[in-house]
């Protein structure tokens, strides 16, 4: 299960998910992140069993957590199926099924680089 980690000013230099680790003993795996000095934005990838303790664990901490169920989405409508997402993508979450272009979405860790390539604007990261 995919989480979106949004870590604030004043909290941001502390060592959270290695404190989450060790209070939950869940194994975190960090799929992107951007962290500066100020803030940062954290996708990790949690074992649906330790889900619910591992977000109230990190939330205790002063993280805003968003469950990322679905983290993209794909206009059916706009899409042309010309596999603009497939090539660009680091993570493989787009493939072709026959001629048409089908998202994985437990894949994504919304780095946004699909939404950037799309031609047809037919992609939207999930943002809360």
């Amino acid at each position: 299960m995919k989480l979106m980690l949004h870590v604030a000013p004043g909290i941001v230099r502390k060592p959270i998910v290695s404190s989450v680790i060790l209070e939950t003993k869940a194994l975190i795996n960090i799929e992107r992140a951007k962290v500066d000095a100020v803030s940062g934005e954290i996708v990790v990838d949690v074992d649906p069993e330790k889900c619910g303790e591992v977000k109230a664990a990190f939330e205790e901490k002063g993280v805003k957590v968003v469950l990322l169920e679905n983290p993209i989405i794909k206009d059916e409508d706009e899409c042309i199926h010309c596999g603009a997402c497939i090539s660009i993508c680091p993570t493989g979450t787009f493939h072709f099924e026959g001629s048409l272009v089908v998202a994985d979405a437990g894949k994504c860790v919304q780095c946004g680089t699909c939404v950037a390539a799309c031609p047809q604007r037919a992609l939207k990261l999930v943002l809360k």
